[in-house]
Formats: C-alpha cells, structure tokens, sequence
C-alpha cells in the first residue's frame, strides 16, 4: 500500500527532503562539498575537495640505502661470473662474490629496520605476489642470497684444494643464479619505484631500470676498484657507467614537463643535480683525464657519493610529487 502524501509524517518527511537539499546547496556554494555550483576541483596545489589525493611515501632512510646496496651487490655477482668466464684471477672472483654476499646480508637489515619488525619481513615470504613489485623483490633477494652463498662455498673450496665435479658445477650453478638473480635485484627496484601511482615516478618508470643498473654496475666496478682491483675492465665499466649517468642527466635535465617539477625545483632538485654530476660528469671526466690509481680511486669514490645521493633525491622527488594534484591528473589524461 502506497501512503496518502496527505498525512502528517509524510508532510513532515518531504519538508525534510527539502531542508537537505538546501543545506546541501549551500555547502556547495561555500565550497565544503560537491555540487552543481561548486568552484573548481583543485584548490590550490596540495589538495582535491579538502583532501590530498595520494599518500606520500613513508620510507625511511633506510630503503634509499638499501636501494644502493642491492644494486651493488646484485651487479657484483654478475661481474663475478663475467670474471670467470673470461679467465680472469680467482682473487676477483672472490672478491665480487664477497661483495655480492655481504650486500645480500645488509639488505634485509635496512629492510626490517624500515619496516619496523623482523616478522613483516617473514610475513612478506609467506604468499609469492607475482603482481606485487615489493613481494617479488623480497623473494628475488632471498634467492639471490642463497645462490651467492653457494658461488662463494664452492670457490672457497676449490682455492683450498678442494676439487670435485660436485664442488664445480655448485660453483657453476650458483655463479649463474646468483648473476641472474642479481640483475634482477639491480633492476626491481627501479621498477619498483615506477609502479606505482607516484606522477614523477610514473612518469620515468622507462627510464628508471637502465638508470638504477648503469648506477649499480659502476658502483660494484668502484667497490672492487676501492679493494685494489684497478684494471682495465674496471676502469671501461666505469667509464660506461658515468657516460650513461651523464646522459640520463641530460635527459632528465630536459624533461621539462610539470610531472618532472621536483627534479627541477626544491631541495629534491638540488640533490638531483648533484647527484648527477657526480656520478655523471665529473667521474667521467676524472676517468678519462688521467689512468693514476689515486685519480681512479677519487672517480670510484665520486662515483659511489653520487648513486647514493641519488637514491635519497627520488625519495624526496617522490614526496614532493604526491603533494601536487595536478601532476597526477596530467599523466591519467594521457592518452
């Protein structure tokens, strides 16, 4: 049965309604709330309808860190696999695998310290999110930990006298998983960064793996350097590295979009450009002016500052980024 609009509650309901609509009206002409005469969406830069639209990132300064020692770590297993294959001394070898190992084991150190409890990072190996960058990269390190530790027991072995067919192909094996999943671990993270919903991250999600690998390649070729391994193919790596650190500059430099804008303006900018220099010109330019063992050293130093100081200056760049609506809505637009 329909009620009679006649009666007394149903008067009483619809002058209700109408009172809601007028205080709804109101609020949106006052700019609290959606409506038909609301003032545009975006007030000012750091909010939509009252509200920030992303969350900035909350890592600490222990995932940059981390960040550069996974990269290192992930790429000196794979010059040590390079090293042996062509032949080169036991010692590099060794040493590549030293770096590559104890990298492995400051990782979850950092990891754990940003996460707050060891049992988030076990809590993390619990389901394998192929879709998840942040799962993959946990089971990538965990597995690159133990195939660097199988390369190194097995070379160890064998340096001592130590010789089987067993003992060679764990030595073969774990050099090859511990190389594939190094690179893997070099570059995750910067795909890591770019998956996600960060405008300025987003934005150079193409440009962020090879970015982060160049910068861990010549990074492990600097640590091995600092260990006193100052020979030519150390001194190509990271002459390679630093050339294509400068043209990332350069191309970050003229990306000039307003996604881009914290890689040009405020303190993230300023960390940037250094970062970018050092890693970039002026370790390329100390390679290429001189061959002197203390002038490599002083280019592997520059070198490894700037990578560092990198990966503090996209944290920043991605904190500022999430303030600013506007960037975000710029890279949905997109076709």
């Amino acid at each position: 049965m329909s009620s009679d609009p006649s009666t007394p509650a149903a008067k009483a309901s619809e002058e209700r309604l109408d009172e809601i609509r007028k205080q709804a009206e109101k609020s949106a002409l006052q700019g609290k709330g959606p409506g038909p005469h609301h003032p545009p969406q975006i007030h000012g830069r750091e909010s939509y309808y009252g509200l920030p639209v992303l969350k900035a990132p909350v890592w600490t300064w222990e995932i940059p860190i981390y960040f550069f020692v996974g990269g290192i770590a992930g790429m000196s297993a794979c010059l040590a696999l390079v090293a042996q294959l062509f032949g080169n001394e036991a010692s590099l070898v060794r040493s590549a695998l030293w770096v590559a190992l104890i990298g492995a084991g400051i990782c979850p150190i950092f990891l754990v310290a940003d996460l707050g409890r060891p049992a988030r990072f076990l809590a993390m190996l619990r389901v394998a999110k192929i879709q998840s960058p942040m799962s993959v990269g946990v089971w990538i390190l965990v597995a690159f930990s133990g195939c660097a530790f199988a390369a190194l027991l097995a070379k160890e072995l064998i340096v001592r006298g130590y010789r089987s067919e067993l003992i060679f192909g764990l030595n073969w094996a774990g050099e090859c998983t511990a190389a594939l999943t190094g690179l893997i671990l070099a570059a995750y993270t910067g795909v890591l960064i770019g998956a996600t919903a960060n405008p300025v991250w987003s934005h150079n999600r193409r440009a962020l793996p090879a970015h982060f690998l160049a910068a861990a390649l010549g990074g492990a070729a600097g640590v091995l350097e600092l260990l006193g391994f100052l020979i030519t193919p150390t001194q190509l790596i990271g002459i390679a590295a630093a050339a294509i650190e400068t043209l990332l500059g350069v191309h970050f430099e003229l990306s000039r979009l307003p996604v881009n804008a914290p890689l040009h303006r405020g303190r993230s900018a300023i960390a940037f450009r250094i970062a970018g220099v050092m890693a970039g010109p002026v370790a390329l330019i100390l390679r290429l002016l001189s061959d002197a063992h203390s002038v490599r050293r002083a280019a592997a130093i520059c070198f490894l500052a700037g990578t560092l100081l990198s990966r503090f200056a996209w944290i920043w760049a991605g904190r500022a980024s999430a303030k600013d609506p506007e960037a975000l809505f710029q890279i949905q637009r997109k076709p």
